[in-house]
């Protein structure tokens, strides 16, 4: 945590509020936001754009638990989110929100460095993981297109399946264009045309 970061900390009671700036500021120099009204957290928070949030919440419901982690943006950036008070259906609700690091018996000074470290440890592994996801995704669908494509190529032409995955690669490469757009069009082709 070596970069000054822009640190919303929301939190309406102004004694719990204070300790929790003395201990950010003491891991450095950083831009501190105190949010004291969780109404309209979600524009609050767009507007400031954070790095982290960190959530301080004495007894958290299921309700307000996931409204606030979800509009602290857990996918933009980490969340952390600290309760007095917590059990295993909180705790899942806010890990399936998406919620980097969750902690049980409040906020002491001497946590917020090694805490907030987690957390935005834990937010960059599932940014990764999510990006990761999209591409495997992406790459299935491209699969999936392009195994139709041949099976139109196959049929219609009357060749082996690594004659029609070579003619799909040949005009790619002769249009300059990915072979998965190639399929693609091939396939959009054949639904027109019912075959």
């Amino acid at each position: 945590m070596a970069n000054r970061l822009l640190i919303v900390v929301v939190e309406p009671d102004p004694d719990r509020a204070q300790p929790i700036v003395d201990g950010l500021r003491d891991t450095g120099d950083h831009d501190i936001r105190i949010i004291a009204e969780p109404s309209g957290l979600a524009r609050q928070v767009a507007e400031l754009r954070p790095d982290i949030v960190l959530i301080d919440i004495a007894n958290p419901s299921r309700d307000v638990l996931e409204e606030l982690a979800l509009a602290a943006g857990p996918e933009q950036r980490p969340v952390a989110m600290f309760v007095d008070r917590s059990d295993e259906q909180l705790t899942r609700s806010a890990i399936e929100a998406g919620v980097s690091a969750y902690v049980v018996d409040g906020l002491r000074p001497d946590r917020i460095k090694p805490i907030l470290d987690a957390a935005i440890a834990r937010f960059h592994i599932l940014q990764r993981l999510r990006t990761e996801l999209i591409a495997t995704r992406a790459a299935l669908e491209e699969r999936k297109i392009i195994d139709r494509a041949k099976a139109v190529l196959m049929k219609a032409r009357g060749i082996d399946e690594e004659a029609a995955y070579g003619l799909l690669r040949k005009t790619a490469m002769d249009q300059g264009k990915r072979v998965a757009d190639i399929a693609q069009q091939l396939v959009m082709a054949a639904g027109l045309l019912g075959k």
